[in-house]
């Protein structure tokens, strides 16, 4: 088979584990702190907090944002459903701005709107879809202007550029930004999520947040008579000081990250490789369009999504991934509008208020584009879907 995504692993990761696993830590130890600079060191941002996976890193940077009941947070319709989801966590609302056609990220002119309409915005949570970093200029002043902040969901996007040449994470146009370690993302960790800050304050609450709402580092004790006999700290105490979560990650993962983290580069720089292919080879098509075309060289290129003219082409999108699976070829769909959810038509969400997402939904076809996908094999792919 060939998937849509796929996670590379060599031996440098495998001994990489295996090291951790004789070690003296499996969890709360070094490696996890060593991820943490080394993301910080490459995005440019002073702190960075690796948590259990990128929906633990979107609740977290949602509560430390002071999202709850009685504020909203605008994401986009076309992401995977935690970047909505984050809001109801902490008993907020959701709202969505919808999409850029050409770009599949959210529209600032859509934002804008939305935030007009709106008086309770606490967080906007721009997506950068497949990788290509959002308009965060624009929208880090539409955020201003309705005091809120900004939570980049860069689950997609590590590795990517913005137009100045700063790397997605640094956070120079947002107070969080948040990784995922899937294996299908630029780099895995089986499973994992990281939060980058240049915020002091905020840095130290996720913290407390992702281990239980327990005291970190030198935080302030809050019941003195318990923390000290005769002026001197008990060895023993803590403090849970507000409801926090069992959000860690282990040393075991971090140590995974950090062996395919060295490697990150390399990978992006593959991945642009084979978007550029595709896009070659797919030219001249009247059937195929592939999206994003005009950010190829700041996308991390998590996914390669096609928008398809079936009527052209013949058939429906269900029927022609069936006739791509059967050739061995795994596609997918990235993604169904969020407001189509029953979830979410449950809340009184219409999918038909955000035609540019319904549109693209209708349309879009993910296919394979992974770090180890052969020449060869890349040119089965377009065979199989250009010549059906």
């Amino acid at each position: 088979m060939i998937p849509y995504g796929k996670h590379h692993i060599d031996e440098d990761d495998i001994q990489a584990v295996v090291d951790i696993l004789r070690s003296s830590f499996l969890t709360q130890g070094p490696a996890v702190e060593a991820f943490e600079k080394a993301v910080a060191e490459y995005v440019g941002v002073k702190y960075a907090v690796a948590v259990s996976s990128g929906t633990a890193a979107l609740h977290l940077a949602a509560l430390a944002a002071g999202v709850g009941p009685g504020t909203s947070v605008v994401t986009s319709p076309i992401t995977f459903v935690a970047s909505a989801n984050a809001s109801r966590y902490c008993g907020g609302d959701v709202l969505f701005a919808d999409i850029d056609p050409e770009t599949v990220n959210m529209s600032p002119d859509a934002l804008r709107e939305v935030l007009l309409k709106n008086s309770n915005v606490k967080a906007i949570i721009p997506v950068h879809f497949a990788g290509l970093p959002c308009d965060m200029v624009t929208i880090k002043n539409l955020a201003d202007e309705a005091g809120a902040v900004v939570i980049e969901d860069a689950a997609h996007a590590l590795g990517a550029t913005y137009l100045n040449g700063r790397r997605v994470g640094c956070c120079e146009n947002s107070l969080m930004t948040i990784f995922s370690f899937h294996p299908v993302k630029a780099i895995a960790a089986g499973e994992g999520g990281m939060i980058t800050t240049n915020d002091e304050a905020v840095y130290r609450r996720l913290l407390r947040l992702r281990s239980h709402g327990i005291n970190k580092m030198n935080d302030q004790f809050m019941v003195f008579d318990q923390a000290k006999t005769k002026e001197k700290l008990n060895p023993w105490y803590y403090e849970m000081q507000e409801l926090g979560y069992h959000y860690r990650i282990t040393d075991i993962q971090c140590g995974l990250a950090l062996s395919q983290f060295k490697k990150l580069d390399k990978f992006i720089k593959r991945r642009r490789e084979i978007a550029k292919k595709y896009d070659e080879a797919i030219s001249n098509s009247s059937v195929f369009t592939p999206v994003q075309i005009s950010g190829r060289e700041n996308s991390g290129h998590h996914l390669y999504v096609l928008k398809i003219d079936f009527d052209k082409l013949g058939s429906d999108r269900a029927s022609f991934m069936m006739s791509l699976r059967d050739k061995d070829i795994i596609t997918q769909v990235h993604y169904m509008p969020i407001p189509m959810h029953p979830f979410y038509r449950g809340l009184g969400f219409v999918p038909d208020h955000y035609p540019n997402s319904v549109d693209y939904y209708q349309k879009c076809l993910s296919i394979p584009i992974y770090y180890s996908l052969s020449e060869h094999e890349q040119c089965f792919v377009v065979d199989a879907i250009t010549l059906r």
